[in-house]
């Protein structure tokens, strides 16, 4: 197997920066249309947001793909699929588009809060501050692993005043989403059973690329939000 060139790994990058700004762009008009709205269920604005997909990417997009979680469903691990939920007034409501993009392998997740509750809305805005202090770990050490940056996270998440969802915060670009997919092993997340180097080569030669994914959680409300993008591209 040929080992990828400097060309072919700055268009794999761009690819991947390219498919997060669609990501970015789709989901700024999902909030615009107000697809997501109180008295719609989980299921609805799921089929709505791919709806809009398929008339922005025709058969680029799956339609069925868009992950739509409310209400106490935010508090669960990536990977599980709970029955349907009708979205509350005052509620907050995780949006996943990363698998709707079926040629990418990116990932790219968003919270909103519906409503006027003040946790709820600073849970919100900790999300992006969480992970911006896990990009600036990320940068910092040249040789940070799996294991260190999680920890990292799981501290500012705790100094914000909450828990960090699932046992991993980020994944391989490319890798299997569902926390507990079989056969994945441990140095292909984020997480403390990650010894490795971070930057570093994987199979076929390619240069790794990170998805870093915050979930945080509120234990005594039981909700929670996710924010979830490219950790090594901008």
């Amino acid at each position: 197997m040929a080992v990828p060139d400097r060309m072919d790994e700055q268009l794999r990058a761009l690819g991947l920066v390219e498919a997060q700004r669609t990501a970015q762009d789709l989901f700024a008009e999902v909030v615009a249309r107000a697809l997501v709205a109180p008295g719609h269920s989980e299921r609805e604005a799921a089929d709505r947001i791919g709806m809009l997909a398929g008339e922005r990417f025709g058969s680029a997009a799956r339609h069925r793909g868009c992950l739509v979680r409310s209400g106490r469903h935010t508090t669960l691990p990536y990977g599980e699929e709970p029955p349907d939920l009708v979205i509350g007034l005052d509620d907050v409501v995780v949006i996943d588009l990363g698998p709707l993009l079926a040629a990418s392998e990116t990932d790219f997740a968003r919270t909103v809060v519906l409503g006027d509750d003040p946790v709820r809305k600073r849970l919100c805005e900790d999300l992006p501050e969480v992970f911006a202090a896990g990009r600036e770990a990320f940068h910092a050490e040249a040789d940070i692993t799996g294991s260190q940056l999680h920890s990292e996270v799981k501290a500012r998440a705790a100094k914000a005043g909450w828990a960090l969802g699932g046992w991993h915060a980020g994944r391989l670009v490319g890798a299997p989403s569902a926390a507990n997919a079989p056969g994945t092993p441990a140095d292909a997340y984020v997480g403390p059973g990650n010894d490795r180097p971070l930057r570093r080569t994987v199979q076929g030669g390619w240069r790794a690329h990170w998805i870093l994914e915050i979930h945080l959680i509120d234990e005594h409300h039981g909700f929670g939000g996710s924010y979830k993008q490219l950790l090594d591209l901008v």
